[in-house]
Parts: C-alpha cells; sequence; structure tokens
C-alpha cells in the first residue's frame, strides 16, 4: 500500500498563492496550517512503519487532519 503525504499545497494546487497570502497575513490560518502540516507528517510516519501506535490513535489523527484541511479550505475561499 503506498502511503502519499497530504501536503496542503499539493492537495489544493489551484489555491497554492492564496495559501501563501493567508500564510503570511492570517495569524489563525498561519497557525492552523502548521498544525494540519504537523499532523501529516505525523499520519506519513506511522503508516510507513517509522513510529508505532494503535489503530484508533491513527484513525483520531487522520480526522484530525481532515478536519483542520476542511477548515483551512472554508478559510481559502473566504480570502
Amino acid at each position: 500500500m503506498l502511503h502519499e503525504k497530504h501536503d496542503l499545497i499539493h492537495e489544493l494546487p489551484e489555491h497554492k498563492d492564496a495559501i501563501q497570502i493567508l500564510k503570511q497575513s492570517n495569524q489563525r490560518f498561519a497557525r492552523l496550517f502548521d498544525e494540519y502540516h504537523d499532523i501529516d507528517h505525523e499520519v506519513h510516519r506511522i503508516e510507513t512503519g517509522i513510529e508505532n501506535t494503535s489503530d484508533e490513535y491513527l484513525e483520531g489523527r487522520k480526522k484530525q487532519r481532515l478536519f483542520l484541511k476542511d477548515e483551512l479550505f472554508r478559510m481559502i475561499r473566504q480570502a
């Protein structure tokens, strides 16, 4: 099974410019962006076997990543 990172800029390439602007101009967006990427990297490390944890923990982190992605996308659309 191939485990991919879900880097936000690669997930939403058509919004790359808006993401860059929001990261610089919106403190909340920047904080959520960093949190999203921290969780994404953690999930990737777990999925590739670098780190071990329970399935429940992994699923919880994936849900949190999705929640953050939805919130960030909402903010991008409003910008």
